[in-house]
């Protein structure tokens, strides 16, 4: 039996999930819970449930789901490759240290900040951006030499991009990927997977 997922198509971070379930095959609906708060301690979705196996974080969810339903996909390398696992957990942490952390402040600023009835600081987005722009030139030199973060197959690392991603390209109009010809020719490889058009189709759906 798959893995309940609980949270909102609209999140990021659900759609993470999402992502990596449709890349393995594992069928799914994303339930809203009433209990929610019970059961993820900081009060935020998405958090699935595996018979009485209860994860949350997303980054988290899709390595476990992966390494379990997976039938031996290459989204996360085997542990028994030691340099691989360590060149995953590599490009994991770039996710997290040079993307997630500017692009996830921006959209604070320029979309969630909003929702909230608050004003964006136009000064604080700017800064963000040519940060990002830095890290960016660091993504077309690891790029460059390879077709993905990690080397040359897709994994985890590659699509925990995907949402803030897509939301910095629809949403904010962004070129920071278009100006970057290898950084450009891995983001179009990533936003046309028929999975993710799935996770897009879903999230409009909802």
């Amino acid at each position: 039996m798959a893995p309940i997922l609980y949270g909102a198509p609209f999140s990021t971070c659900t759609q993470r999930i999402m992502l990596a379930f449709q890349e393995i095959g594992l069928e799914f609906d994303v339930l809203k819970a009433p209990e929610w708060l019970e059961k993820q301690p900081f009060a935020m979705v998405p958090y699935i449930v595996d018979g009485d196996f209860l994860l949350y974080e997303s980054r988290a969810i899709t390595k476990y789901a992966v390494s379990k339903y997976g039938n031996g996909s290459t989204l996360v390398p085997s542990p028994s490759d030691l340099e691989a696992t360590a060149r995953f957990d590599a490009a994991c942490s770039i996710e997290q240290a040079n993307f997630d952390k500017f692009v996830g402040e921006i959209l604070w600023e320029k979309v969630y900040k909003l929702w909230s009835g608050g004003a964006t600081d136009e000064a604080r987005v700017k800064e963000l951006f040519d940060k990002l722009e830095q890290r960016m030139d660091g993504y077309e030199r690891i790029l460059s030499r390879q077709n993905y973060l990690a080397g040359d197959i897709v994994t985890l690392a590659d699509l925990s991009h995907v949402p803030y991603a897509w939301m910095l390209e629809t949403s904010l109009k962004s070129d920071i990927f278009a100006k970057r010809p290898n950084v450009s020719r891995w983001w179009d490889d990533l936003k046309t997977r028929p999975q993710w058009k799935a996770v897009v189709a879903k999230t409009t759906a909802a």
